[in-house]
């Protein structure tokens, strides 16, 4: 087995847990190459030569597997989203350990499925991402967050919502495969996996293998009003809060066309480019191709659309 190892030394904690991956895996491993990064180099450049390699092991934050990910999309390349950020929702929605031991384990039994990917055009440039995108209070979020990640870890997103009761409200409007709706809210959600942090669900089904993104607005005039739907997402586990409250307006398309008046910051997996709407995004359908645990691999397997691209759901 030949391992290709891209690790972001600027992600999480520096706690040295990819060492210990390395380590465990080392006795399998015919070859490991390990390259980090400090951002300063092109992610393509270290993937390179990445096909002669049986998997990639993206080792950073939800920014780092998505960009690994991006790089990689529909060449048929096992993927291990590594966590050593801060929060690492991709994994945690993979239903992945975070022991390097038991990830080393999941790199060996080597279960893969294909999971759509989003790709997000802003401003003549593309990005992409495994969890989602969005703009307006997500990403003001996600901004305002970033210099507490380090100390607070997940924390730091409660904290920068707590500190933003009243964002901005824009007249958002959707181009849903060709379908137009538009509404005063706070943000849109581009949504492929659909968890984010403390286990709150965005949308009550967790399909990142449809075909489709859901488009999410978020419609409540101020922070304290999405507090039902919030509550509605951390409850739903067993499928009994399936309904995310007036609050959210949940929609399921291909492609969407987002743009907003006042414009509104933009955010991909967590990074903000400082860009602001409008902004395309579209599924890449099966593109990634993910090494996951044997709870993962039951949980996904099996998975099926439910309802029809571009219809609506309250």
């Amino acid at each position: 087995m030949k391992l290709l190892v891209i690790n972001n030394l600027r992600s999480g904690y520096a706690d040295g847990a990819i060492y210990d991956f390395i380590r465990f895996v080392a006795s399998d491993a015919s070859e490991i190459c390990l390259r980090s990064t400090d951002g300063s180099i092109d992610v393509r450049d270290l993937l390179a030569d990445a096909e002669r390699f049986d998997a990639v092991v993206a080792a950073g934050g939800d920014g780092t597997v998505a960009t690994v990910s991006y790089c990689l999309a529909r060449t048929g390349i096992p993927i291990l989203p590594f966590p050593a950020g801060t929060a690492n929702l991709l994994a945690e929605n993979l239903m992945a350990p975070i022991e390097p031991y038991a990830l080393a384990d999941m790199v060996r039994a080597r279960r893969t499925l294909d999971f759509d990917l989003g790709e997000i055009e802003v401003d003549g440039r593309r990005y992409g991402f495994g969890l989602m995108a969005g703009a307006g209070y997500d990403a003001t979020i996600m901004h305002d967050a970033r210099p507490a990640k380090k100390l607070l870890g997940p924390w730091a997103y409660f904290q920068a919502a707590v500190q933003n009761p009243l964002p901005q409200v824009s007249r958002i409007t959707l181009d849903l495969d060709g379908r137009t709706v538009s509404a005063n809210a706070l943000g849109v959600l581009v949504v492929n996996f659909s968890k984010i942090p403390f286990g709150v669900g965005v949308t009550h089904e967790n399909l990142p293998r449809d075909g489709s993104l859901d488009v999410v607005l978020l419609k409540a005039q101020n922070a304290l009003g999405l507090i039902p739907a919030a509550l509605a997402g951390l409850l739903d586990r067993d499928g009994a809060f399936p309904d995310r409250t007036d609050s959210l307006e949940i929609h399921r398309a291909r492609s969407v066309r987002v743009s907003a008046d006042p414009p509104l910051q933009v955010q991909y997996d967590g990074e903000v480019p400082g860009l602001t709407t409008p902004f395309t995004a579209r599924v890449i359908e099966g593109a990634g191709r993910f090494i996951l645990s044997e709870r993962g691999y039951e949980q996904f397997a099996e998975a099926a659309v439910r309802e029809p691209a571009n219809r609506a759901r309250p």
